[in-house]
C-alpha cells in the first residue's frame, strides 16, 4: 500500500477554504471545464452539501462560475431561478415548490438559495447567478404528465407564429392530454398495462411535441428578437421535457425485460440534454451537483433484486459531448455512523484515504493513481451493508475516470 507521504502529495486538505482546494485541482486539468460535476456517494448528507456550498461560493468569487445545477425537477427549478435572479416569490414558497425529491427540506439547499439571491441583489444583470434543476420531472414510482411542458410550449408558439403553422389548437391539445391522473398513476411503475404511455393519444402527442419543437427551431430567427433569448431558451426546455416525458411514458407501457434499464437510460439522457443546454448558454461554467451514479463517466450498474441493470449515465454522455470541458469530482465517504456505515476496510479506496490524518480532502485522481502504483490492482469495492440504499461505494476501477475525489473520513449527522 502507498505510504502516507505519497498520498499527501495527491491530497489537498480542506482546512480553511475547500473551494480553493478544488480550484487548485481544476488548474491541473487540460482545459477549463464548462461543467464541473461534483458527485455525492449518497443523497441527503448535510455535511457534504455544506462543503458543496463553500466550494460553489469560492468558484463564483474566484473562478468565474455563473450557475448551479442540481439533481432536481427542471421545471420546478424555474421557480428557484426566478427567485435568485429577480427576487420573485418568497424563500419559503420557493423551497416548498421549487424542488423535487424532498430537496427543498435541506437546510444546506435553503442556505445556498438564500446566498445566491443575496449575491444577485447587488450584482448587475449580466453578472447574476443562475439556478437550474436538471433532472426530469420524475419520482421513484411515477412520472409527471406532459401537460405543463406541452401547454407552455404551445402557448409560447401560439403567441408569436401564425396559427396555421401549429399542429393543433390549444383545445385539441387539452383533449389529447386528458386528465393528469392516468399519467401519474403509480401502479403503472409495476404494471405496464396500467400505463397510458402506449395509448393512441400518447402516440399522437409524441408527434405533436416533435412538430412543436421543429417549429420552435425553424422560427427561432423571428422568435428570439420578438421575445427574448431567455424566453426562447425556456421554450426549448419545455420542448425537450415534453418529448422526454412522452418517451419515458412509452417505456413505462412497454412490457419488455429491459424495461427498467431503458427507463433509467431515458432519465439520464434527459439530464444530459438539460446539461448540454446549460453548458451551451451564457450560464457556464456551472457546478453540477448530483449522485455519483449520474455524473460518472462509466456505465452505471445496479443490482435491483433479481435485475442486473446497466445504462449510460448523464456524465458518460456529457463526456462524449464536451470532452475535456467536462470534469468530474466524485465523493467518497469513510464512515457514516448515522446511516449504519462503519469504518472502511483497508483494501478499499475509502480505506486507503482514511489513513490520511485529516478529516476531509480533495484528492487529485491522477496523483492518487500514481501514488498507489501497482497496489491499485489489489483494491476491491466496498461491500459493507448499510441502511442507506442510496449509497454506492467507489469502485477502484473507476478511479482513472474521475478528475478528483472529495473525501470525508467520518460524516457527521446533520
Amino acid at each position: 500500500m502507498a505510504d502516507i507521504p505519497s498520498l499527501k502529495d495527491a491530497a489537498l486538505a480542506l482546512s480553511g477554504d475547500p473551494g480553493a482546494a478544488v480550484e487548485r485541482l481544476l488548474r491541473t486539468l487540460p482545459a477549463r471545464p464548462r461543467l464541473l460535476g461534483l458527485g455525492e456517494a449518497t443523497h441527503g448528507q448535510g455535511a457534504l452539501e455544506e462543503l458543496r456550498n463553500q466550494i460553489f461560493r469560492h468558484l463564483v468569487e474566484h473562478a468565474g462560475y455563473r450557475s448551479f445545477a442540481l439533481e432536481s425537477d427542471c421545471l420546478s427549478g424555474l421557480i428557484v431561478d426566478d427567485y435568485v435572479t429577480e427576487g420573485k416569490g418568497t424563500l419559503d414558497d420557493v423551497m416548498r415548490h421549487g424542488f423535487s425529491h424532498g430537496l427543498g427540506e435541506s437546510p444546506a439547499n435553503r442556505a445556498l438559495v438564500s446566498w445566491m439571491r443575496e449575491h444577485n441583489s447587488t450584482s448587475p444583470a449580466a453578472d447574476r447567478l443562475r439556478f437550474f434543476g436538471f433532472d426530469a420531472p420524475l419520482e421513484m414510482m411515477s412520472a409527471a404528465s406532459p401537460r405543463q411542458a406541452l401547454t407552455a410550449l404551445h402557448a409560447y408558439l401560439a403567441a408569436h407564429v401564425d396559427a396555421s403553422l401549429l399542429p393543433c389548437t390549444a383545445e385539441s391539445l387539452g383533449e389529447l392530454l386528458g386528465p393528469d391522473e392516468p399519467w401519474t398513476n403509480t401502479a403503472a411503475a409495476m404494471d405496464p398495462a396500467q400505463s397510458v404511455g402506449g395509448s393512441a393519444a400518447a402516440v399522437r402527442l409524441r408527434l405533436v411535441a416533435d412538430e412543436l419543437q421543429a417549429l420552435l427551431a425553424a422560427e427561432s430567427p423571428r422568435l428570439v428578437p420578438a421575445t427574448s433569448r431567455e424566453e426562447w431558451w425556456r421554450a426549448n426546455l419545455y420542448g425537450r421535457t415534453a418529448t422526454g416525458l412522452l418517451r419515458y411514458h412509452a417505456g413505462v407501457a412497454e412490457p419488455s425485460p429491459s424495461r427498467v434499464a431503458r427507463l433509467l437510460g431515458v432519465r439520464d439522457t434527459m439530464m444530459a440534454d438539460n446539461l448540454s443546454a446549460i453548458a451551451g448558454g451564457q450560464a457556464a461554467p456551472a457546478l453540477v451537483y448530483a449522485h455519483n451514479r449520474h455524473l460518472q463517466r462509466d456505465k452505471s450498474e445496479w443490482q435491483l433484486l433479481d435485475l442486473a441493470l446497466e445504462w449510460w449515465s448523464a456524465g458518460a454522455i456529457m463526456d462524449v459531448r464536451l470532452g475535456e470541458e467536462y470534469a468530474f469530482v466524485a465523493s467518497a465517504l469513510g464512515s457514516v455512523p448515522h446511516r449504519g456505515l462503519g469504518a472502511p476496510d483497508g483494501d478499499t479506496i475509502e480505506g486507503v484515504l482514511a489513513t490520511l490524518p485529516g478529516d476531509a480532502y480533495v484528492i487529485d485522481s491522477a496523483a492518487l493513481t500514481a501514488a498507489l502504483g501497482d497496489t491499485v490492482a489489489g483494491l476491491v469495492p466496498r461491500t459493507e451493508t448499510t441502511s442507506d440504499h442510496g449509497y454506492f461505494a467507489l469502485h477502484p476501477g473507476a478511479l482513472g475516470r474521475t478528475d478528483g475525489l472529495l473525501f470525508i473520513k467520518e460524516v457527521p449527522a446533520r
